[in-house]
């Protein structure tokens, strides 16, 4: 697939992995819609590329929690380029608390953004990506395929949208739409100072060494590449795609290993 005068849509596009995206895809020549709570940002990162790239680019505030922002994002699509190529699933946030600390609201607002927000916006593009025989992408997690510790509201999101992604693509065989689940591992990114605590207030400090991760950046690229060729499921790191295989062949041991990994944390939950 040739990305040029295609027309995709970003969710979370302000920051982080969904931002790095908009500036690959507008690199490769594509149109952008790009959604997110952040209006004021989005303004700037679509002035920004068409600035640089030369391509066309339209900011709409969206929260995906709520099913009317998602209609509306795609509705702006429709109106303004007449058809929808790919759309990237990636507004997201994460959490970080013991579950038996955990206030529930926690767990129903990362429901709420990562899941529903995947479901609502896919729902209403579905028409057009058909139409088009274009792509759904969900950017999951390694937290979808394998529990985190003090990540249960996360990986159970995750673990959702890589379900709803699996039964999508099995419904569409014979339609021509292409459905990718790409799962990044560790980005260096905001998503874990944006994460939620215990009581649903934001922690503001990454409890992990960023610099050993991917950049949103090279996330990018690899989402990007995924798509041209239609890839079913890109887990991006070595440290993931051995996580994935061993939790099938021997469970308990990646148990032990997940829970020393994540015993090395800043302030660790678990000792």
């Amino acid at each position: 697939m040739d990305l040029k005068n295609k027309t995709i849509i970003i969710t979370g596009a302000s920051s982080g992995i969904g931002k790095a995206c908009a500036h690959e895809f507008a690199r490769l020549g594509a149109n952008l819609v790009l959604g997110a709570r952040q209006y004021v940002t989005l303004c700037e990162i679509t002035r920004q590329i068409e600035n640089e790239y030369g391509t066309k680019a339209v900011a709409v505030q969206c929260d995906v929690s709520k099913e009317e922002d998602c209609k509306h994002l795609i509705q702006q699509a429709l109106l303004t380029f007449k058809g929808i190529d790919i759309l990237i699933n990636n507004a997201g946030i994460s959490m970080r608390a013991l579950f038996k600390d955990l206030d529930l609201v926690v767990i129903r607002n990362l429901m709420d953004v990562n899941f529903w927000g995947t479901v609502y916006c896919t729902k209403h593009a579905l028409p057009g990506l058909l139409e088009s025989k274009g792509s759904v992408v969900a950017i999951s997690s390694i937290a979808g395929y394998r529990g985190l510790p003090g990540r249960t509201g996360y990986s159970a999101s995750k673990f959702a949208v890589n379900g709803f992604m699996e039964a999508l693509r099995v419904e569409n065989l014979k339609t021509g739409l292409h459905v990718m689940v790409a799962a990044p591992g560790f980005t260096a990114s905001n998503i874990r100072n944006t994460a939620l605590a215990k009581d649903g207030s934001q922690q503001g400090e990454s409890s992990m060494d960023e610099g050993k991760m991917m950049t949103a950046e090279e996330v990018a690229a690899v989402i990007a590449d995924g798509i041209i060729r239609r890839k079913r499921t890109l887990i991006m790191t070595g440290q993931g795609k051995l996580a994935v295989l061993m939790n099938k062949i021997l469970p308990a041991w990646v148990d032990k290993k997940v829970y020393g990994l994540f015993t090395k944390e800043k302030d660790p939950l678990i000792k």
